[in-house]
């Protein structure tokens, strides 16, 4: 007994190209069919955060301070703000070589303090302005504190018997108000440029505050 063998169906180039066709054309429409947008939603609205701190308190505001001894010390507390910010410490290095940024990094490129041809003089890159499409900060008289005047590392105590000493501050009284009120360069750390935080307050607030510290004996803190 014969049996037949069933053809299996056959599909066309024609009608293979049409499924095709078709299958694209369906998801490109899936693609592109109109999608709603997401709603806005309202942002919370809470207490606005707290800023920093950045102005100095005045001179006045310490006159409840009874004891005079105890108000220097603490007019200096205040100063200290500025004293041992970042753009100060930076020119009062620990050792011969700078540092830079708000982390007080070494600076870069590598340089150090030192005299003789061999010296690399900070007016090379400095100049006398800031110039910031390159990023380097400046100004007429850029250069580093005396090797006494060390302040990384030392307490508000230590920097403070440094400033009054004059063998190491090289500055009588009347001479360190002068440097911390006008001083150019001093008050280039209200204006260092770039991204650079700038110190509290004004060099008016500062100077204000060590003419009264100085006024009221020049206390230091332990």
């Amino acid at each position: 007994m014969s049996t037949r063998r069933r053809r299996r169906p056959r599909i066309g180039c024609l009608s293979l190209i049409a499924i095709v066709g078709a299958a694209l054309l369906l998801a490109l429409a899936v693609l592109l069919r109109p999608r709603s947008l997401p709603q806005p939603t309202a942002l919370a609205v809470g207490a606005p955060a707290a800023a920093p701190r950045t102005a100095l308190r005045s001179p006045a505001s310490f006159m409840a301070i009874a004891d005079p001894r105890a108000r220097s010390i603490a007019l200096f507390r205040e100063a200290g703000r500025v004293i041992q910010h970042p753009r100060c410490l930076n020119c009062h290095p620990r050792t011969d070589r700078p540092t830079q940024t708000d982390a007080m990094r070494p600076h870069m490129p590598w340089v150090s303090r030192g005299a003789g041809e061999a010296v690399l003089p900070c007016a090379t890159c400095h100049h006398d302005r800031n110039v910031e499409a390159a990023g380097v900060p400046g100004n007429p008289g850029w250069q580093l504190a005396p090797s006494e005047m060390a302040w990384q590392g030392q307490s508000l105590g230590d920097i403070c018997r440094q400033l009054i000493d004059p063998a190491r501050s090289h500055m009588t009284r009347a001479e360190l108000l002068d440097h911390m009120a006008t001083d150019d360069l001093v008050g280039w750390a209200w204006h260092p440029g770039g991204e650079r935080t700038p110190a509290p307050g004004t060099q008016a607030q500062f100077g204000a505050l060590i003419d009264a510290w100085l006024s009221t004996g020049a206390q230091c803190p332990a």
